[in-house]
């Protein structure tokens, strides 16, 4: 059965990677398609991330917080809720396959990809929080389906708005299976407590994964909100101590680690095939890490406490700053500086090794932080499911709880097959999920930016939020043209 998966996963990743020649170089057309919406988007909304970031934070304070605003939780719990859908195994394993995959230099594309998705990301953000409902019962309901459904009804297309928003609900249901998270993580355990993997202890673990998200997911969204609102900030204060500690430890070598990142994604001579191939490698993990596309971030956003779309879409924008133009240059900085990347391997192995080279028990610390990051990966892509099962086949407490039991059985699974398996059909179910969300993106474009430079304005003038932030600087805000 694993090897007739694993067929049918390269057959799906064949067809959804369709590939042009480009610069003498095969790059795939999704990709391409990508690219061009998150630079379109920069410059659409007037480079929104240097005029969001200070705003962003300063919501995050709570100072600003409407209790009465239409919502279920936070603007932070929403972004806590989000990075811990974003901040996961991507920042750890997807960044070494990354650079086993295209070379050092696949890091440097990666951040570069990292700042021109904010965004991407505010923009489906600010959408999302537009067009989502709200029932009667207070129940927030969003997503990029909503926003396809509401958004281009609102525009006039009610039937390629609903048609959209079925084909991507269909999609996330397909990249929420919590595949790679389970598998890296139990590579992780097996390699840190020296014994072999196979479908039995897999099985093992998956199940007692299942029970542990099992637990948080059947709370709902406010519940998910609580557990990712304390695990997030410990979680990535964890890491992130870790690999300052060994880049402290190896401080005399990380001008030369950086040259070499910089410099291989110039290279002509790199593993995947020259700059654009680099570029190809670097564009996907960091699409995988930033989740900037995809839209999935977009249903934990939506249910953030806020009279004002725009002012998530600032929040949101934090997201692929924090998770991957610092947590994963943070890998990436600290797996060069020791050298790791040259000794053959392949996924998460090759972080393991970076941090056993400092400190033969590291490991175990980044064990403990591969589990954190899987477990609340796995507790928001919950949600999420959730979220796309009740848009397809409707909400109530059997339907609720048929999503869940589905989600929670699909985990084993993950730790069972082969890495590049979970990578290639992960990565097919999130680019599928890339179209019908940036075609809408697209289709709202003039909606958005009406959205975002009124917000700035406001800001600015002190109608919002009082004088706290009239020090924000909206001089590139775009003139309204609708």
């Amino acid at each position: 059965m694993v090897e007739t998966l694993t067929r049918w996963i390269g057959a799906l990743s064949a067809g959804v990677f369709s590939k042009v020649t480009l610069l003498g170089t095969e790059i795939e057309v999704i990709v391409l398609f990508l690219a061009f919406a998150m630079v379109f988007f920069t410059f659409w909304l007037g480079v929104p991330q240097l005029r969001g970031i200070p705003i962003g934070l300063k919501l995050l304070g709570g100072k600003h917080d409407d209790p009465t605003a239409p919502g279920a939780v936070s603007q932070f719990q929403a972004l806590s809720t989000a990075l811990s859908g974003t901040i996961g195994l991507g920042n750890i394993a997807g960044v070494a396959i990354a650079i086993a995959t295209g070379g050092p230099g696949a890091a440097f594309w990666m951040f570069v990809i990292g700042f021109f998705a904010m965004a991407l990301k505010a923009t489906e953000v600010t959408l999302g929080l537009k067009y989502r409902e709200i029932t009667s019962e207070g129940e927030v309901r969003g997503g990029p389906m909503y926003m396809l459904k509401n958004g281009l009804a609102a525009r006039g297309w009610p039937k390629s708005g609903r048609r959209l928003g079925v084909f991507y609900a269909i999609f996330a249901l397909g990249g929420a299976i919590p595949l790679i998270q389970v598998n890296q993580s139990f590579s992780q355990i097996a390699d840190v407590g020296g014994f072999e993997t196979n479908p039995t202890t897999g099985l093992i673990y998956g199940f007692v994964l299942t029970i542990m998200i099992g637990v948080v997911i059947i709370g709902g969204v406010k519940a998910i909100a609580r557990v990712t609102g304390r695990i997030v900030p410990f979680m990535c204060a964890l890491y992130i101590g870790a690999v300052l500690v060994i880049l402290v430890g190896n401080a005399a070598e990380v001008p030369a680690a950086f040259a070499t990142i910089v410099t291989s994604a110039f290279s002509q001579d790199a593993l995947a095939g020259g700059i654009v191939g680099t570029f190809v490698v670097g564009m996907r993990r960091a699409v995988f890490s930033s989740e900037a596309g995809v839209g999935t971030a977009v249903i934990a956003h939506s249910a953030a406490k806020t009279h004002h779309p725009a002012s998530e879409g600032m929040v949101a924008l934090l997201e692929p700053m924090l998770d991957t133009m610092i947590v994963c240059m943070s890998t990436a900085l600290m797996i060069v500086v020791t050298g790791v990347y040259t000794e053959g391997y392949e996924d998460i192995a090759m972080t393991s090794a970076a941090f056993a080279s400092v400190v033969d028990w590291f490991p175990y610390i980044l064990l403990v932080a591969v589990v954190l990051f899987a477990y609340s990966t796995l507790i928001a892509w919950g949600y999420y499911f959730m979220s796309a099962w009740g848009y397809l086949f409707g909400h109530g407490p059997r339907r609720d709880w048929a999503a869940k039991i589905v989600y929670c059985l699909m985990m084993p699974l993950g730790s069972i097959l082969a890495a590049d398996a979970v990578v290639d059909l992960i990565d097919s179910l999130f680019f599928l999920m890339v179209l019908p969300n940036v075609i809408g993106c697209f289709l709202l474009a003039p909606i958005v930016r009406r959205e975002v430079n009124g917000f700035l304005k406001d800001v600015k003038a002190g109608r919002i939020y009082g004088e706290d932030m009239e020090d924000v600087d909206d001089e590139t805000a775009i003139p309204r043209h609708d």
